[in-house]
């Protein structure tokens, strides 16, 4: 009978130091001693079994890998069958170019890969997967048989993984691959305990196809759970796939990307800020046709949307992000969905700009593209409602229609376009003509100022009764022709008769105002409600932000500089980044190891914590290679003095300054929404008002 060896004290020392302390506290109350065991090889079971647990997570990671197996052999065809969801059975059914018999067993070996080859290969990788280990990480957690054939092979041949002798028998298949994945984790009945219900299981394996579906819109995905069909999606165009995934609102409420610069290319879909949600649930990025989650690219795209969205909600986005191979590392963990860019501020920087820019469309652009898809409905169903004959203009009751007749070159260059004042409630007379302010605290007293002074405005209701009152009495067209038109023909007149002259703005013409917080205006398309004082609001936010992004921010020194303490790293990032600090306005200098000085700050911000704001945006230094904080900071500010300097709710407006607003409103990006992310208009085409009235049922 072998005895134990013999273990000396200071071995036994040697051991417990080695020991966490929670581990160390455990040795001690356990009795007897373990001792330590000698260094040895692990068998390769064990190896795989323990790879299978970062590679096969649950069954949807273990069906991820099968499909990015079957895209990579050039699949065009995907059938996914799935039985007590993905626990019991995984069948995936390609028509991809196969495996030869010489190739089985050698497939289902560790780290046995066509895709790469050397490190060169590895660096320069474009496939989906390229480390050769899913196969044997989820046979050896589960019973795995694979059929494949080639198109130059007479049949097909299969491969039980479990089989001793490893040799391939002759089998029925089409050209292509079918995997069965089968009792997944019977090895490892642990971690079966972890897995939650069936139903569960079968959505994050749905929702794994649809990532990967979202990104190969050639390609024809079906998908069944036990014997009843799921989900189908039949090849088509990108636009298409995103429609049947994300669903029609997405892409009626979203705008198109595609944008390329020094290498790098963005496209893809951006919702719309009004698309926003709770959960961070609709955000798919992917990098090369790799569905990604990376802290870089979704700060980029948070970054994108921060002006826009109201309160925590999170955007709604599907971008593709095309690069070169080379500059990406996609060998950064095994489940292959994070990445490291070399030049990661440059990719920042490109996702950030290309998405904020497509965000900043103006109520122009977004109204010319629903009545684009209004006008192809109309036609295409012209008697689908009551309004296809209408009266050329809507009068008051009792008032005869006007003829319509645009206004002509003359009346419009003799009549200067009325703008609303940057400050609304101050004096424009030459005298008091109001200054940009230079500081929150000048802009407080100025406001406070302006806000004291008498406003004088004519009442809306009453101007418009005015113009009606007009339109009565005017004479019959012909008249009207013969005397060279009228010039008091109440603009709202020419929304319904565009085809007679010039088009009419996108906006419309104001009609009236709504309790002093809304404007109902009239466009060619139907009615234009919009809120006031968060149109304003965004008006005036937007024409700040210009004013001060044109200059460089100036740097206030401080008096007495704010030493803080700092761990080596922020030490490091505040000498590798100085000069983009200094673009910031920041002047933070190292006074040793572990301190740091903050002698300057950006002037808009010296009501802030110096130490406190260093901190932050050294940590998105560190972590992003640029900071957004000292523009998002300058933003809130700008935000605030924007929202006291707009229009306030129940102040009556004359319609000259209610047109003026709406073609602020269409000149101005972002418009759509206030600086809080609410909307600042809404739009009723004549069908959905007809479907209000039952009209046409």
């Amino acid at each position: 009978m072998s005895e134990l060896p013999e273990t000396s004290p200071a071995t036994n020392a040697t051991c417990a130091s080695d020991l966490s302390p929670a581990a160390a506290v455990f040795a001690a109350t356990s009795s007897p001693a373990t001792p330590c065991r000698p260094i040895q090889c692990l068998p390769d079971l064990l190896i795989s079994q323990i790879a299978a647990g970062e590679v096969v997570e649950r069954p949807s990671a273990a069906l991820k890998e099968l499909l990015e197996n079957a895209l990579d052999a050039g699949a065009t065809s995907l059938n996914i069958q799935l039985e007590g969801g993905g626990v019991d059975l995984i069948r995936v059914i390609d028509n991809g170019g196969g495996i030869a018999r010489d190739e089985l067993a050698l497939a289902l070996t560790r780290h046995a890969t066509s895709k790469i080859a050397s490190l060169d290969d590895l660096e320069r990788v474009g496939t989906l997967g390229f480390r050769g280990e899913a196969l044997a990480s989820i046979a050896a957690v589960a019973e795995l048989v694979i059929t494949s054939r080639r198109a130059d092979a007479a049949h097909a041949w299969c491969l039980r993984a479990d089989v001793a002798s490893g040799e391939p028998e002759p089998a029925a298949h089409a050209i292509g691959t079918r995997i069965e994945v089968r009792d997944l984790y019977r090895n490892t009945p642990a971690r079966r305990k972890f897995l939650k219900s069936e139903a569960t299981e079968y959505a994050h394996c749905v929702d794994a196809v649809r990532r990967i579906a979202l990104a190969y819109p050639e390609v024809a995905f079906t998908v069944s759970h036990n014997g009843r069909a799921g989900l189908h999606l039949p090849a088509g165009d990108a636009t298409t796939r995103a429609a049947s995934l994300l669903g029609d609102d997405f892409i009626d409420a979203s705008h198109t990307v595609d944008v390329a610069a020094g290498g790098l290319r963005l496209r893809g879909r951006v919702g719309l800020p009004t698309l926003a949600r709770t959960r961070a649930d609709a955000q798919y990025c992917y990098v090369n046709g790799r569905f990604v989650r990376d802290k870089l690219l979704a700060h980029a795209l948070r970054e994108a949307y921060r002006d826009q969205l109201h309160g925590s909600r999170q955007p709604a986005y599907c971008v593709f992000i095309d690069i070169d191979p080379t500059e990406v590392d996609v060998n950064v963990h095994p489940a292959k969905t994070e990445v490291r860019f070399r030049d990661a501020r440059a990719v920042h920087q490109f996702v950030f700009h290309a998405v904020q820019r497509a965000l900043a469309a103006t109520p122009s652009a977004m109204l010319a593209a629903r009545t684009s898809d209004l006008a192809a409905t109309e036609r295409a169903s012209p008697n689908a409602s009551g309004a296809s004959q209408r009266p050329p203009v809507a009068t008051p009751l009792g008032a005869s229609a006007i003829p319509a007749a645009p206004p002509s070159a003359s009346t419009t260059a003799a009549r200067p376009p009325y703008t609303l004042p940057l400050y609304p409630h101050a004096d424009t007379s030459p005298r008091h003509a109001p200054t940009a302010p230079s500081t929150s605290r000048d802009y407080a007293a100025a406001v406070e100022r302006e806000h004291s002074r008498p406003r004088v405005a004519e009442p809306a209701a009453a101007a418009y009764l005015a113009f009606a009152a007009a339109a009565t009495a005017r004479p019959a067209a012909s008249t009207a022709a013969s005397t060279g038109g009228d010039d008091e023909r109440h603009p709202a007149a020419d929304a319904d008769n565009t085809q007679v002259g010039e088009a009419a703005p996108p906006l419309g013409y104001a009609l009236a105002q709504l309790h002093g917080i809304y404007l109902l205006a009239q466009n060619a398309q139907g009615l234009i409600l919009v809120d006031m004082h968060a149109a304003h609001e965004r008006i005036l936010y937007e024409r700040l932000k210009t004013a001060f992004d044109g200059r460089p921010p100036a740097t206030q020194a401080l008096l007495i500089p704010a030493v803080f303490g700092a761990d080596p790293l922020s030490v490091a990032a505040a000498e590798e980044y100085g000069d983009t600090l200094a673009e910031l306005g920041f002047d933070i200098a190292p006074l040793g190891p572990t301190q740091l000085a903050v002698r300057g700050v950006p002037a808009m911000l010296t009501r802030a914590d110096p130490a406190a704001l260093a901190r932050a945006v050294l940590a998105e230094l560190r972590e992003h290679g640029v900071s957004q904080l000292a523009g998002a900071r300058r933003n809130e500010l700008l935000a605030t003095m924007a929202c006291h300097g707009a229009v306030r709710a129940h102040r009556p407006l004359t319609l000259p300054e209610m047109n003026a607003l709406l073609r602020q409103m269409e000149a101005t990006e972002r418009g759509g929404e206030c600086n809080h992310g609410r909307p600042t208009w809404t739009a009723l085409s004549l069908s959905e008002l007809d479907r209000l009235f039952l009209r046409g049922r």
